[in-house]
């Protein structure tokens, strides 16, 4: 079964944009890999957390910044697989 991809965000912090960029950004890369990409509006103030399926891939205030494209499809990569290459995104 192809994985589910879910990015939590803070919509009173405005960041509804940025995690739909980083929807797109995934789906346009593992568009046959995933079953869906969800947005959650969090009820955690400055929450921003990506996980696929219930692994957690990026934690915004674990981390200290937001993660770029980059970094997320290489975690994502690395979970369903990590022999594929991602082009530019690996350099």
């Amino acid at each position: 079964m192809k994985p589910t991809i879910s990015i939590e965000y803070c919509p009173r912090c405005g960041w509804l944009l940025r995690a739909a960029w980083m929807a797109q950004e995934l789906l346009t890369t593992f568009s046959n890999d995933l079953l869906a990409v969800q947005l959650i509006p969090s009820e955690v103030s400055g929450r921003y957390t990506i996980k696929i399926d219930n692994t957690l891939l990026w934690d915004r205030k674990r981390e200290g910044r937001f993660p770029e494209p980059k970094e997320v499809k290489q975690k994502v990569r690395d979970e369903i697989d990590p022999e594929r290459s991602l082009g530019h995104s690996d350099r």
